[in-house]
């Protein structure tokens, strides 16, 4: 099949297991097998997990909102429409201190295991260096 189709009403949307962030895993859902692609939804106060990669580069689209993202300590201001690509062994996250949410489109190659309920405990240590519910400074308080 040269292509396939997910329709906006048919995207199956889910809270994430470490931080409860609505997301879809649009990749997933078309079948891909050598990317990763998912919309995220952070409300207010809400943060994506801190974490890196050990083979994937990450492309962060903010679609909708103001934003604001830590990569290796450094602090990132976005708009709407605003690209960072990240490589695999620098730590990032994603957050929202405004009061409106914001959208998001991460797309990574080459594929990884995301599900943190099947990773071992090295491989978790690695992910996440400061675990897997460390939230920004600026949310935590």
């Amino acid at each position: 099949m040269a292509f396939r189709i997910l329709r906006s009403g048919e995207a199956h949307w889910r809270r994430s297991n470490q931080m409860s962030v609505l997301n879809t895993d649009l990749a997933k859902q078309l079948g891909a097998e050598t990317m990763g692609a998912r919309l995220w939804r952070i409300e207010p106060g809400q943060a994506s997990t801190l974490h890196r990669h050990r083979e994937s580069s990450e492309i962060y689209l903010l679609l909708q909102g103001r934003g604001r993202m830590r990569v290796d300590g450094e602090l990132i201001e976005l708009e709407a429409m605003d690209t960072v690509l990240v490589e695999p062994d620098s730590a990032r996250q994603p957050f929202n201190d405004t009061d409106t949410d914001q959208l998001w489109l991460v797309v990574a190659a080459p594929a990884e295991p995301g599900n943190s309920l099947e990773m071992d405990e090295e491989t978790l240590a690695f992910i996440y260096p400061d675990g897997p519910k460390a939230m920004p400074p600026e949310l935590d308080g």
